[in-house]
């Protein structure tokens, strides 16, 4: 049986705890720390998923301006919690994130959609990610960081 590589299950860990964290409002140190002591995650999968936590939380309400711009007929709060953390992740790691390729961004985003979602999750995350996917300078331009 082939295993996933250990971005992906960096991924799926990073979207559990975002997930905890948009529900309960609980500090990402604990929660991060919870599912470490839980021992699901490949030692080498657990640096990437924190990483992946701490920059979509810094660059959050960017990322919403954008899920909110491109999928208009969802009010932001209104996106279930998985699609919209999904679509965090997705968007961070297409638009921010160099080392990850555009395609596999959205495929691995579609994969998340699959395990987690609903079933009409993939396809709401393929749209919006694919309008996003057409238009980078806006993209860009949303999530552009501020110098330090």
């Amino acid at each position: 049986m082939v295993t996933p590589d250990y971005r992906r299950e960096a991924r799926a860990l990073a979207l559990q705890i975002l997930y905890e964290v948009d529900c309960t409002d609980h500090p990402v140190a604990e929660v991060l720390r919870e599912r470490l002591e839980q021992g699901a995650s490949r030692p080498e999968a657990i640096p990437l998923a924190a990483r992946l936590v701490q920059s979509v939380l810094e660059i959050r309400p960017r990322l919403d301006v954008l899920i909110h711009r491109y999928a208009p007929e969802w009010p932001l709060d209104q996106i279930a919690i998985v699609d919209r953390n999904i679509l965090r992740i997705a968007i961070y790691e297409m638009a921010v994130d160099e080392a990850i390729p555009l395609k596999v961004a959205i495929n691995e985003a579609i994969e998340l959609a699959k395990t987690f979602g609903s079933e009409s999750t993939p396809r709401f995350i393929n749209g919006v990610l694919g309008t996003l996917a057409a238009r980078p300078d806006d993209v860009q331009a949303t999530l552009k960081l501020q110098p330090s």
